[in-house]
């Protein structure tokens, strides 16, 4: 059975993670076969905007701890998978989220990656690594642009709500019921569909660089907290 299914409507490319009985956890065949879906669509030129979702309970629940413990690799170190939708930018095509429930670890970083936003009210929203590493995901809220004490209450590994969420500006809209989340995801690929091809391709570009940067001496200091624990580099 297939771990990602695709399904095209003119112009927009449906891209659905299907393993709902593991949360939709990214193991090694389904980052494989996600790789290759959105490789279609930054390909295919009759393609322009990609609805992204999870069936079942989660979006994507993150890291699949199982397969990396049984590997001896947990982090997901070994057997990389080059995905274009991981290289952020590479994909000049605006990509739509539609959450349609847990959103953890690295199944939040997909959702961060996207460029618009919709979900349903019983997503659930976590950055994991404070519970598990030497430092907490420090970025993922800075990147978002959310204000300081929220960044900070996210990389210490708070859970956060999709009504929060969409306060605090993370998230463009909620739907009332489930089955309403595709439709809301496919309406607003209709509108970006309504815009000048040129327009849309240029806005969600200039939009991606627009986003917050980590200086590179934080940066340097984020990789010697995260590998040995290291103040020194403050």
């Amino acid at each position: 059975m297939s771990m990602v299914n695709t399904d095209i409507q003119g112009q927009t490319m449906l891209i659905q993670l299907n393993r709902p009985e593991r949360l939709n956890a990214l193991g090694f065949q389904l980052r494989t076969e996600m790789a290759e879906a959105f490789t279609e669509f930054r390909d295919n030129r009759d393609l322009e905007v990609c609805v992204f979702t999870g069936t079942g309970r989660a979006f994507c629940a993150g890291e699949d701890m199982k397969e990396s413990l049984e590997r001896g690799t947990p982090g997901g170190a070994s057997k990389p998978v080059e995905n274009p939708f991981w290289d952020y930018g590479t994909i000049d095509k605006p990509i739509i989220a539609a959450v349609n429930g847990y959103a953890m670890g690295g199944g939040f970083m997909l959702v961060e990656r996207t460029d618009l936003r919709v979900a349903v009210p019983e997503a659930v929203f976590e950055v994991s690594e404070a519970k598990r590493w030497l430092l907490g995901g420090y970025n993922h809220g800075f990147f978002a642009g959310l204000p300081h004490a929220v960044a900070t209450e996210m990389a210490l590994g708070f859970r956060f709500t999709a009504q929060r969420l969409y306060e605090v500006g993370f998230i463009n809209r909620i739907v009332e019921e489930a089955e309403d989340l595709l439709q809301e995801a496919f309406k607003m690929a209709e509108h970006l569909l309504s815009l000048p091809p040129a327009s849309r391709v240029n806005t969600v570009y200039m939009m991606r660089q627009m986003r917050p940067k980590v200086a590179p001496d934080l940066s340097a200091l984020a990789n010697a907290l995260h590998e040995h624990g290291d103040k020194s580099l403050s």
